[in-house]
This record gives structure tokens, sequence and C-alpha cells, in this order.
């Protein structure tokens, strides 16, 4: 069995479909073509030039191996990863079914295989950083084999979705070989967001997050009451502008630094808070994002709270730098 990596369009677009549909697309627009009956990658460059006439020769080439790798390599029982472009996550499955051609599909929607998703908003801060340099690799598909990946992520299913650590052998082969031509071209600006990440959690974990979430809201211009450490009845932060935090909007935030997503009463607890404060904002900010039963109310919600995962919060580090108190 093998482990393939899997991209929803470059912005993440079609990830929301895959998952919803329990299905990996091959999603090349135009590609309007049975795949299955293509013998060999000559019938296959062959096709491509056909159908991408003015696509440069070295684009033909990337592309052929990505999609022969779709329709011909992947197999039933081989798992996937899909790095999520809408938070900083990644989903893992198992491949169910065959290469299936469907001539009636919507464009760029041909070409599929089932899949189970086996676990589903996965922090990458879970992920050792050789394997997120993997899945940052600039393909849309490709297999990830560098240093066991496959039987480390195997390992990390069994561990509830925490490294294991990297297998020895594989380390020392890591030594020795260097990085794969193919996964070594990651992402190096999502590479740079992964050791702030990781940077974050070792320092700001538990009460310290919270912590963390004030400075940033005091650089923006914020007056806040920071709870001590312990029960919290539900109000990590309370803030508000002006010098005495008189003004308005009046923000109440809940802070989780866990890796777990979060799930709907977590976010029905903080607007009862916001209630019981008279506060007309809330604020919820959560290390290991969020379950899509609260990524559903974002938009019923969005005159009156905000969400905060991972990402969110490193951009705001990011942005306020310069202004955070030097603890």
């Amino acid at each position: 069995m093998a482990l393939w990596l899997v991209r929803a369009g470059a912005h993440g677009e079609y990830e929301k479909k895959f998952l919803e549909e329990n299905r990996i697309y091959l999603t090349w627009d135009g590609l309007s073509h049975d795949l299955a009956a293509l013998k060999n990658r000559g019938q296959l460059r062959t096709l491509l030039e056909q159908v991408y006439p003015d696509a440069p020769k070295g684009r033909i080439t990337n592309n052929l191996g990505q999609i022969w790798a779709f329709s011909h390599g992947i197999a039933k029982g081989d798992w996937v990863v899909l790095p999520s472009k809408q938070k900083p996550a990644i989903h893992v499955a198992k491949v169910t079914g065959d290469y299936i051609f469907n001539p009636d599909g919507d464009d760029p929607f041909f070409h599929y295989r089932d899949v189970e998703w086996i676990v589903q908003d996965v922090p990458r801060t879970n992920f050792d950083q050789d394997l997120l340099y993997s899945f940052g690799a600039f393909m849309t598909v490709c297999q990830v084999s560098r240093n066991d990946a496959e039987q480390r992520i195997h390992n990390m299913a069994k561990n509830e979705w925490k490294s294991a650590g990297m297998i020895p052998s594989a380390k020392k082969k890591a030594e020795e070989e260097g990085a794969e031509s193919g996964e070594g071209l990651e992402d190096l600006a999502q590479a740079a967001r992964d050791q702030i990440a990781k940077l974050i959690i070792a320092r700001f974990q538990g009460h310290g997050m919270a912590r963390l979430v004030d400075a940033v809201l005091r650089a923006r211009g914020y007056t806040t009451y920071l709870s001590p450490e312990g029960p919290d009845k539900g109000i990590d932060i309370l803030a508000a502008p002006e010098p005495m935090g008189f003004g308005e909007p009046r923000v109440c935030v809940q802070v989780k630094s866990g890796d777990s997503a979060l799930d709907r009463p977590t976010l029905d607890q903080l607007i009862g808070v916001m209630q019981n404060v008279q506060a007309s904002h809330g604020l919820l900010v959560s290390w290991g994002g969020f379950k899509s039963s609260v990524d559903k109310e974002e938009a019923t919600q969005f005159f009156r709270v905000r969400l905060w995962d991972q990402g969110d919060l490193i951009d705001q580090v990011l942005a306020h730098y310069d202004k955070l108190d030097e603890e």
C-alpha cells in the first residue's frame, strides 16, 4: 500500500466537495477523456498535447506524471492526505474505489475515486516537520514515500493522531539521502508558518495562549481583563476600546489551546456567556480549529462572533508583532 498527496484545487476551492462526497477528484480543466483507456504514458502525453496545445513541454511532462498517478498509480487500500487550504489542518482518507470516468460530470470533475475519510481536521502541528515538508510539495497529486511517511501516518492513526516520532531507519535514510526532488519542492511560506506554529504551541500552551491572545488584543488598542489561570466560567478575556475599556464593542473571548477541533456546544456556550456579561461581540479562539458544525454557523453569527483558528492567530501575531509585549 502507498501514501498519496492530493490537493482540492489551488486554493482549496474543492475541499468541501471532496469531504462531503467522500471522493477525491482529478481537477484538470477540460480533460474530458477516459484515462483508463490509455495503455501507457506515451498515449497520455499525446492526449495532453492535443487537449493543451499551447502548454510548454515541461508542464506537459509535469502534468503527465500527476495524471497518470491518479488514474493508474493509486490503488484501493492506499491512504491519501489532503492538506486543507481553509484551515491549518490535514485530512486523511483510505481509497475504497477504482478510477472512475464520468463523461457527464461538470468540468473539471470528470475523474474520481471513492474514499473513506479516516479523520478530518488533524492540526498541522501534530505532524513532524519533515512530513509537513512533503505535504507542501508543489504538486496536485504525488506519492509521499520519503522517510517512511506511510508507516508513520499509520502509527499516528494508532496514537490518536499524535506524532510517534521518526522511525530510526527513516531518520538515518533521511540524513544519508536528503530530500527527494518531487517532495522537496515545498511551499516555503507554509513551512515557515509551520515553524511559527510549533514555537507558539511550545511556549504558549494552556493559559499561556490566553495571554498571547490578550497581548494581541492590547496591541490592537483594546483594554482587557485577563482571567487568572484556573476555572474561568467561560470567560478567558474581556476586551473593549478606550483607556478604561468602557467603549464599544465589548468583546468576550474564549481561548482553547488543545489540538482537537471544537464542536457547536462551545460556540453556544460563548454566546450564552456574552449575554451574561453584556458583551456585544464574541471571539472564539481554537488552536485545533473547528468542526463543520461550527463552520456552518460562521455566516449566521458574522455580526456577533469571530472565529480564530491557528492560522488566524498566527496572522494576528505577525500583523501586530512590533506592538506585542516582550514576554
